[in-house]
């Protein structure tokens, strides 16, 4: 994980903290009017490698429901 979703994780987890309704009135006004328009995620070789196998997997009909992948997990569970 790098730096920026360590931060992002970070205040989210600061955030759900909060009650004060003002306090969070004015966080949120603050986080509206940044402008994250036209900002461009960059991703990672290994991000694009992932998603372009992704998309291979796909096209190719390697697909899992949620169901068996429950039922893949428990088994592998079971035999820890």
């Amino acid at each position: 994980m790098n730096r920026v979703d360590v931060l992002r994780d970070s205040i989210i987890d600061k955030l759900l903290t909060i009650s004060n309704k003002d306090y969070l009135e004015a966080l949120y006004q603050l986080v509206d009017k940044s402008s994250v328009e036209g900002n461009v995620v960059e991703l990672s070789e290994e991000q694009v490698v992932m998603l372009e196998m992704s998309e291979h997997d796909i096209k190719n009909g390697k697909l899992l429901t949620q169901t068996e992948i429950d039922k893949s997990d428990l088994k592998w569970l079971k035999e820890l």
